[in-house]
Formats: C-alpha cells, sequence, structure tokens
C-alpha cells in the first residue's frame, strides 16, 4: 500500500524520495535533541504521483515543456501557467483527504497550519531550489488546506521554478513535489541563521538575521533585519538596522503587514544570551547533517523553533589540511589562465608534473603559501610577485595578512620549511644572466622537438600496465624540460629587460610602458604564430565559394573526409591538416589532457577561418606580422635617438640596445614549453585512448571517455586488473557537474574565507571599472562578449571581453582590435600576445562578463588599466 502522509517522527533522510529535501530535513531536525520543530507532517510524492500521473492534458503540456530553453521565456510563462491550471484543477482523491483529515484531527485540526512546497531536488548538499516553490502561512481548516496543498502542487512548474531546472539540467518529469503540513507558530521574532558566513564564506563565523514577527517579510525582502556576526560566543560584529514593517497572522487565517511601532523599530531584535543559544543550535545541526546550514528559525514566548534547515550550496569547498593549524591557498587555475575544473585524470596529471604539493577543492588545484607568508623575505617574494602578476590576488593575501592569521616565524626559522611550503617558481638560477645569442633559443626548441618525436617513436607498441608506466617514467623527462634552468633563463632574461625597459623610459624619458611596442612581431613565438598561421589557411580557402559554403553548415568533425568532393576541396584538407599537424594538439583548457583537442574536434577552427575569409584580405598574415615589426624597430629607433640627447646618453643608449635585443630575441620563447608541454600531452592522450577502448571491449567501461574520471593510479590499476567499480564513474560525473557550477577563488583560507581583493587606484573616471594594464594603447569599439571560444562570431574591430584565454583562443585575436579578461596577469598568455598583436588590454577586470553586456560600446584604456562603459 502506498504511504500518502507521513508524520515527521516517521520520516529521516532515508525517505528524501518521499518527501523531498526539505520535509527530510524536517525529520532528521524532529529527532535531533534540544531541538524544537513544530508538529506536523508531509503529503508524500506517492500522492503527487497519483494525483498528476494518468491527466492526459498535464502529460501534453509537460511534453511542450521538456523542448522549451532559456532562451524561450515568453513560451515557458505561457506554458508554466498552463500545466499549474491543470493541477490546480485535479480533485484530491478520497482515500489521500483522508488520510490528511486524520493527521490533522491528531495535531488539532481547528489549529493554524503553515502549507510548504518540498521538491525532490530541493535543500541537498548540490542544489538548493530555495524559494523556487510556494509558501502558505496560516492556513485553517480541512478544506483550506486541501486547496493549498494543491497550489504547492502548482507551483512546481512555476515561471522561477521550471527557468531553475532548466539551467541546472533537471527533467521536470523526474522532480516529484511532497508538501509539508506544519503548525504555525506565532512569533516575536524569527530569522535565518547561517553557519557560514555567506559573504566572506568564513566556516567559523555565524551570519544571524533578526526581524520582529513572521519570517515571510525577511525571506520575501520586505524588511531590512538586524544582522550578528558570531565568532566563538563571541559577538564580531552587528548592524541594528530600522524595522518599519512586520508580517503578523490573522485571527481567521492569512498575513498582514503591519507597522511596527516607532519606538520598536530601533531595538535589537535579540538579547546577547539568545544570540548565543542560536549559535549552540546551528553548531548542533551543522555537526548533524555534516555541513554549513541555512536556518530558518522563529522565538515564541522565549522558545527557539527551527522551521527548516537547508545546505547553503555556495559555499566554496576547503582544501583540506593535514592539521588543525591555519592555512592560505592560492588557486593554480588563476596563474595557469584556466579557472575551469579538471577531471580526475586531467588533475592527477597536473600533480604529477608540478614541484611541491597541490591540495584539491572543487574540482580545482591549489597551493598552500602558509610557509611563505610566516617568512618576512618569502612573504616580501610572494607579494612582490603577485603585485606585478595578479593585484587583486596580493590585496586578498593583505588582507588576511592584516588580521595575523598567519603567525610569523622565528628570524632564526624563516629559511626553514616543513614540506608544505611551495615555491611558485623554480629555483633561483633560471634568473642568472644570460647573452643575448638567438642561436639559444633555436637550439631548445630543437631540443625540444626531438625530445617529442623520439616519445612518439618509443610509446609505439606499449600497452597496458606498460604503457602507463612508461608514461609516468616519460613524466619526469617532461618535468625536465619544463623546468631546465637555461630555458628558464631566456624567458626571465626576456621578462626582466621588459621590466627594466618600462623603469628605465620612464625615469629617463617619461615614457610609460614602453616594452609593450617593442615586444610586436617577435621572432619565435609558437603562439602568435599559431594565429597568423590560420590567416594562411583562410587565403588558401578565400578562392573557393563552394567550400565556403559548406563550411558554413558544418557540424560533423569527419567534414575532412567529405569536403574533398568540391572544387578546392583538396587544398583546404591539406591546408586543414598542416595547420593542425602543427596545432592541433592545442584546445582551450590545454593544460586538463582530457579536453578535446583541435585535432579531435576541428570545427572548433571553422568559425574563426570563416571570420578571417569574410574580414581580411589575402596575405594578411605577412602583413600584420611586418606592420609589428615597423613598429617595433621605430620605436627602438625613436628611443635610442631621445636617450642620446640626455647626460651620459651614448652609455643610456648602449644599456637600452642590450636590453632592447633580450626582448626581441627572447620574449617569443616565453610561450613555448608549455606548446612542448601540450605536445606531450596529445601523444599521451592518444595513447591512452587507444587503452581505453581495450577496456570498452572488455566491458571494463562503457565509452573510452569513462578513464577521464580516473585517475593515473587508478587507472593503471583498472588497466591491470580489467575491473572496476563503475559507479565511482557516475559518482564523479555527477561531482564535475557540481564542480562546473562553481567560482573558485583567487585565495581561500581554512576557514573558508574567500577575501576578493580590490585595486587601490585612485582618478578613476566616474564609473570606470579596474583591472590590471597589460598591453599598452586606447581603443574604442563593440564589446563581444564570449565564454566559449567555439560561440566566437567576431568582426574586424569587435574588443573580446572573456574569463580566461590561453593559447588555443589566440586565432580570435587576429580579429579583434582590444581585450578585456576576468583572470590574468602581466606576463600570462592574452597579455603577451596582445602586446605582440598591438591590441590594447586590461585583465584582472573582477566580473567583466557580467558587468560589460554583449554588444555594448566600450573603451579599453591598456596604458592606465581600466576600462569604460560608453
Amino acid at each position: 500500500m502506498n504511504s500518502y502522509v507521513l508524520s515527521f517522527q516517521e520520516i529521516d533522510k532515508t525517505k528524501l524520495s518521499m518527501v523531498g529535501g526539505k520535509g527530510a530535513n524536517l525529520g532528521e531536525l524532529s529527532r535531533l535533541k534540544g531541538i524544537l520543530v513544530p508538529e506536523g507532517f508531509c503529503v508524500t510524492t506517492e500522492a503527487y504521483k497519483m494525483i498528476t500521473g494518468n491527466n492526459e492534458e498535464l502529460n501534453g503540456l509537460l511534453d511542450e515543456l521538456l523542448h522549451l530553453r532559456v532562451e524561450d521565456r515568453e513560451k515557458v510563462s505561457e506554458v508554466s501557467k498552463k500545466v499549474r491550471m491543470a493541477i490546480e484543477r485535479i480533485s484530491i482523491s478520497k482515500d489521500i483527504a483522508e488520510e490528511i483529515a486524520g493527521y490533522l484531527t491528531k495535531f488539532g485540526e481547528k489549529d493554524a497550519y503553515a502549507v510548504r512546497s518540498s521538491a525532490t531536488a530541493e535543500d541537498l548538499p548540490t542544489a538548493s531550489f530555495a524559494g523556487q516553490q510556494d509558501t502558505y502561512l496560516n492556513i485553517i481548516g480541512k478544506e483550506a488546506i486541501l486547496k493549498h496543498i494543491s497550489k504547492c502542487w502548482a507551483s512546481l512548474f512555476t515561471e522561477r521554478a521550471v527557468i531553475y531546472r532548466l539551467q541546472n539540467g533537471f527533467d521536470h518529469r523526474k522532480i516529484y513535489l511532497s508538501v509539508v503540513v506544519q503548525k504555525m507558530v506565532f512569533p516575536e521574532v524569527s530569522g535565518i541563521l547561517f553557519t557560514a558566513d555567506p559573504v566572506t564564506s568564513n566556516r567559523k563565523v555565524l551570519s544571524i538575521d533578526a526581524s520582529f514577527g513572521l519570517g515571510e517579510a525577511l525571506v520575501s525582502g520586505l524588511v531590512n533585519a538586524d544582522n550578528y556576526k558570531v565568532l566563538s560566543g563571541k559577538v564580531m560584529d552587528k548592524k541594528i538596522s530600522t524595522k518599519k514593517l512586520a508580517i503578523y497572522a490573522l485571527k481567521d487565517g492569512g498575513t498582514k503587514e503591519q507597522e511596527i511601532e516607532p519606538e520598536m523599530q530601533n531595538r535589537q531584535a535579540l538579547r546577547s544570551e539568545q544570540i548565543f543559544q542560536l549559535e549552540q543550535m546551528g553548531r548542533k545541526i551543522e555537526e548533524h547533517f555534516g555541513c554549513p546550514q541555512d536556518i530558518e528559525w522563529c522565538l515564541a514566548q522565549d522558545t527557539f523553533y527551527i522551521v527548516q534547515s537547508r545546505p547553503i550550496t555556495t559555499l566554496y569547498p576547503i582544501p583540506k589540511a593535514k592539521d588543525e593549524e591555519n592555512h592560505v591557498y592560492l588557486s593554480v587555475g588563476h596563474q595557469q589562465m584556466m579557472t575551469d575544473p579538471l577531471k580526475p585524470l586531467g588533475m592527477s596529471l597536473m600533480e604529477l608534473i608540478s614541484f611541491g604539493h597541490r591540495f584539491k577543492a572543487g574540482g580545482r588545484l591549489f597551493v598552500d603559501v602558509t610557509q611563505m607568508l610566516a617568512s618576512p623575505d618569502s612573504r616580501k617574494m610572494l607579494l612582490n610577485n603577485m603585485g606585478q602578476h595578479d593585484p587583486l590576488m596580493k590585496d586578498a593575501l593583505m588582507t588576511i595578512i592584516e588580521r595575523d592569521f598567519i603567525k610569523c616565524l622565528p628570524n632564526d626559522k624563516k629559511e626553514q620549511s616543513d614540506g608544505n611550503s611551495n615555491k611558485l617558481k623554480p629555483p633561483a638560477d633560471s634568473r642568472a644572466q644570460i647573452e643575448s645569442n638567438p642561436s639559444i633559443v633555436s637550439d631548445l626548441i630543437k631540443k625540444s622537438q626531438r625530445s617529442i618525436e623520439e616519445l612518439k617513436q618509443n610509446i609505439q607498441g606499449k600497452s597496458g600496465t606498460d604503457l602507463i608506466d612508461f608514461i609516468l617514467e616519460d613524466i619526469q623527462e617532461l618535468k625536465r624540460i619544463l623546468f631546465d634552468p637555461q630555458s628558464s633563463a631566456v624567458f626571465m632574461a626576456a621578462i626582466n629587460a621588459s621590466h627594466w625597459i618600462n623603469e628605465k623610459m620612464m625615469e629617463w624619458l617619461g615614457e610609460k610602458n614602453a616594452a609593450d611596442t617593442l615586444s610586436q612581431s617577435v621572432p619565435n613565438n609558437i603562439t602568435s604564430e599559431m594565429g597568423l598561421a590560420l590567416l594562411d589557411v583562410a587565403d588558401v580557402i578565400r578562392p573557393y565559394p563552394e567550400v565556403i559554403d559548406y563550411l558554413e553548415h558544418v557540424k560533423d568533425n569527419n567534414f575532412l573526409e567529405k569536403i574533398v568532393k568540391f572544387n578546392g576541396g583538396q587544398e583546404t584538407r591539406d591546408a586543414i591538416l598542416s595547420y593542425l599537424d602543427k596545432y592541433g594538439m592545442r584546445c582551450s583548457g590545454e593544460i586538463d589532457i582530457t579536453r578535446p583537442r583541435f585535432s579531435e574536434k576541428p570545427t572548433t577552427l571553422i568559425p574563426m577561418i570563416l571570420s578571417n575569409i569574410k574580414s581580411f584580405e589575402p596575405n594578411e598574415s605577412n602583413r600584420k606580422f611586418e606592420q609589428g615589426r615597423q613598429k617595433a624597430l621605430k620605436k627602438e629607433h625613436e628611443l635610442l635617438d631621445r636617450l642620446k640627447q640626455l647626460p651620459d646618453g651614448e652609455q643610456k643608449a648602449k644599456e637600452t640596445k642590450g636590453m632592447i635585443d633580450l626582448i626581441r630575441n627572447f620574449i617569443g620563447y616565453r610561450e613555448y614549453p608549455k606548446y612542448g608541454m601540450v605536445s606531450r600531452y596529445f601523444v599521451y592522450k592518444q595513447a591512452l585512448l587507444k587503452e581505453a577502448e581495450q577496456l570498452v571491449k572488455a566491458g571494463v567501461i562503457r565509452e573510452k571517455e569513462d578513464i577521464y574520471y580516473l585517475t593515473f593510479e587508478e587507472l593503471r590499476e583498472v588497466v591491470g586488473t580489467n575491473k572496476l567499480d563503475y559507479a565511482i564513474i557516475g559518482k564523479r560525473k555527477e561531482e564535475y557537474k557540481l564542480y562546473e557550477k562553481l567560482t573558485p577563488p583567487r585565495v581561500i583560507t581554512s576557514d573558508g574565507e574567500t577575501p576578493s581583493g580590490e585595486y587601490k587606484r585612485e582618478n578613476l573616471p566616474s564609473g570606470a571599472i579596474a583591472g590590471l594594464a597589460v598591453s599598452s594603447g586606447v581603443i574604442e569599439g563593440r564589446a563581444r562578449v564570449i565564454l566559449n571560444m567555439e560561440d566566437a562570431d567576431l568582426e574586424e574591430g569587435d574588443i573580446l571581453v572573456t574569463s580566461f584565454t590561453d593559447p588555443s583562443w589566440t586565432p580570435l585575436f587576429v580579429s579583434i582590435k582590444g581585450l578585456v579578461t576576468e583572470v590574468g596577469g602581466l606576463m600570462t598568455h592574452g597579455a603577451v600576445i596582445a602586446r605582440e598583436y598591438g591590441l590594447p588590454a586590461v585583465v584582472g577586470v573582477e566580473n567583466a562578463t557580467k558587468l560589460i553586456k554583449d554588444r555594448q560600446r566600450i573603451r579599453v584604456h591598456g596604458t592606465e588599466g581600466y576600462v569604460e562603459i560608453l
């Protein structure tokens, strides 16, 4: 027999599918000693299924909803309304109504009740549907309660609830609704308790909002509430608001807004002892559920009642330390220009090539800088480094330092490390002086190419655990190449020369960021060459209209096999394959080995090729490169001529010429080590996917991409045993979906606090958005806000606004006139390529993709580091 109604005492977390998240949590809370929950019951999802399951009108409308997207707002609104009306028209069957009436008799049929929705995807650790369905307060009498139960069922299809499910990938047909019917409490004060600070994310600080009357006024935003910040039995901060309105219950049912008497409006809603009582209750509830909670409470006759508790789903997970000490972590993704989550295989490879331990949280990697911050010398080095490369990260660290969160090491220990210290760059010999000889770069590139060719030869024929062991061994060769002192010395010499030029030209000539122009069109920049090479591909295709028409409609990644039937098809195929042979290992987010490469998904290139055909004349790549080279040469001559007019001018010009040569000869190589790394990644990946095909044939995994959800160590075990608990793959796929919704912080502490940092800038124009100046010049144009490279539809003269770029985005740079990113520093990809292409650029612009709307006109001040919306 189906259970249509369950009392709270009959409910625990195992009944989630029957009573939804809210109902299950109330059942758990009602069993907690010292926690008072008003009596009540849940009308289960079985009742909802029975009522709605066989209704033809409703099923037809749900079919319509199934095919709608978030963008179809008008249609979503229209169909959702019809669904709600259809549900409210369905009569509640006699057996369900009688069961509900029995519980009302038990708890008091003349009493007032709150009738609340509880969906099966609501109030879960991974998704909070707070406010998506309806709540009705002070409902009296059986008929009124039955009517409002139907209204709750219908509220599963409010427009906001439907949109939320569409955004989060929930199937409308697989979400069921239970209804909570709970005895009303008529409080003097009510509010919300967060067991972690929702503003700072600090897990040790509780945040309490409190106002007079029913909590509905606070939840709906009708009133400003008092706010108390509490830490370990102390009120750290409090804000007493002017509380002008409250919602109170009416005697015969329903509620009303009422003005609060003037003398009460500024009175503190809770006494200190009541605040601390709430703190203790909050910690007990948090401990029971095992994660920070968002708790609704009310205070009646000096007694606290809990009417709801749900997980706080917006908090970023904390990296796990091995001790209880304070720790500070920096995001590796912000330094690598890839803040998306990594799949387990990609993450384990990143860990294998790193020096020092990395900490995992939310599908990203973090580095522990606690020991560096504890030592005055290393702290200064770290802050100077961050000040140049990510001022927001530096400011966030300063916030932590100023609070004495990290204890300073005694002077005699300041150079020691317990193994948790993580150097942010290779050893100091990478900064050694180096002769400005272009052949050094040529030799390094040839050595890298030889090593990759040897890898391709040696990996042939390897399979099973031998393959995994071979790759693990070759990773040591990859690390040797990546952190080769000579290789590091080359690009560090160029970086130091750029800093020297900017500093001295400002001091001697009053010229700002002179190195930007000197960095244009340098030799041996594999990344900028990639962008120019795609212009050459466009030149090959441009004379063939049939091919262009075909490419405009292509969606199949096997298009290169079919294109040869058109006039010019063979030439097109050869040109694209030649491009892929050199650059096909690249892709967006390329530091994650699991991401699809250009060679695996060549359709990624098509929009960029078509844009190049439309926007440029033949031979544009040579023209662009030569224009940049001439600008750099002109700037060099101009600077040297002006310097010679100064006191000691000949000596200053000689020193400057030496530094310019270092920039011109070496700065292009800055991009090569990463190219070598992703080239190796692609060789590994191709071999691993062949091994995965064998696992599919053996029935160990269902698709070869399943190996992306295993670490290298786990993959070796699976390959060796041909055994795998496939539930692990499903679990990690779900975790990855959750991680995709999280925004990683630049800095996070062991308390969970995520200080965001601010730019300390004065004299900015009103309304300007501050960032880090990385490539000089001022440009106005149309902003194109693009989050996915494949969605790029750029015209020449557009300004690209995005969250981050990596080398795979370079082909887009040939079409744009300016760049704005949310993440980045002076020597990260976007900045380096913007300078080489002569594009004004500002990076590290917090929330740029939200503050700037697509197609708005903006002005980018690449010299001063800010953006204006026009």
